[in-house]
């Protein structure tokens, strides 16, 4: 298998649902050991893990709100599987918001929940990628930190502060034979925008300004993470992959 990942430890955090559970059941595919978290739904959880006959993933519930438990769960995992190979940084959320009208609570939550949980998860993994002279992070970033977003600005700004985030890591890792990725979906099919695509218009409008003219798929985005977690992404380091269909060009 090209994309073999046979004897590597993979973490996935927010893999219950969405990009994170496509990502979940396409490394384990690839012979992975995988790990996943999830924040609140564990029947979630439990119905993913049931989709597997064998060598079933391990889930953690972690609250991304509180330094104390992502330290707390992520020396758990690592003391569970005495390392962790790859890190996919998935976990996040969405919310509406007026940048003029938006509370200071509702900023910091997104920031909070999408970014710092991306820097305090990498903070706990790095040690041990640097002692084994091996790591591959992968970063869910978005389009709209690469061009921003009205009426979610705190998204935006979340979601480019982990494209720098990625970069700054490239530099400074890439020694220790760690690589960090990113990948910026545009529209991608999940429960986070279901609400916004019960307007079927709307959704209609958003597939016709995208030039392959569909909306992506979980798996659309899971795929491009599996490649850069292996062996043939070695030599890419500090990039930024989009994946949107040709609707934002500007990689």
């Amino acid at each position: 298998m090209i994309f073999s990942l046979k004897d590597k430890i993979v973490f996935i955090t927010g893999g219950s649902r969405g990009i994170g559970a496509a990502c979940v059941t396409l490394f384990h595919q690839a012979g992975a050991t995988v790990a996943f978290s999830f924040k609140e739904n564990e029947s979630a959880a439990d119905r993913l893990i049931n989709t597997f006959a064998a060598d079933k993933p391990f889930a953690v519930k972690i609250n991304f709100n509180s330094e104390n438990d992502i330290v707390e769960k992520v020396k758990f995992i690592l003391t569970k599987f005495g390392r962790i190979d790859i890190l996919v940084n998935n976990a996040g959320i969405w919310k509406y918001g007026e940048a003029d009208n938006m509370s200071l609570e509702d900023w910091n939550e997104t920031i909070k929940i999408n970014l710092t949980s991306t820097f305090l998860v990498t903070r706990e993994v790095i040690p041990s990628m640097k002692k084994n002279g091996f790591g591959r992070i992968i970063n869910i970033s978005s389009t709209a930190g690469q061009r921003g977003e009205p009426f979610y600005s705190h998204y935006a700004a979340s979601k480019g502060g982990i494209i720098s985030y990625t970069k700054s890591l490239a530099a400074e890792f890439g020694k220790f034979n760690i690589t960090t990725n990113c990948i910026a979906p545009g529209w991608v099919d999940t429960d986070m925008v279901t609400g916004v695509f019960t307007d079927e218009e709307y959704k209609e409008e958003v597939e016709k300004i995208i030039p392959v003219q569909r909306i992506a798929t979980p798996e659309d985005i899971a795929g491009p993470a599996l490649f850069l977690a292996s062996e043939l992404a070695r030599h890419i380091n500090g990039e930024v992959l989009n994946v949107n269909g040709g609707s934002v060009l500007c990689g």
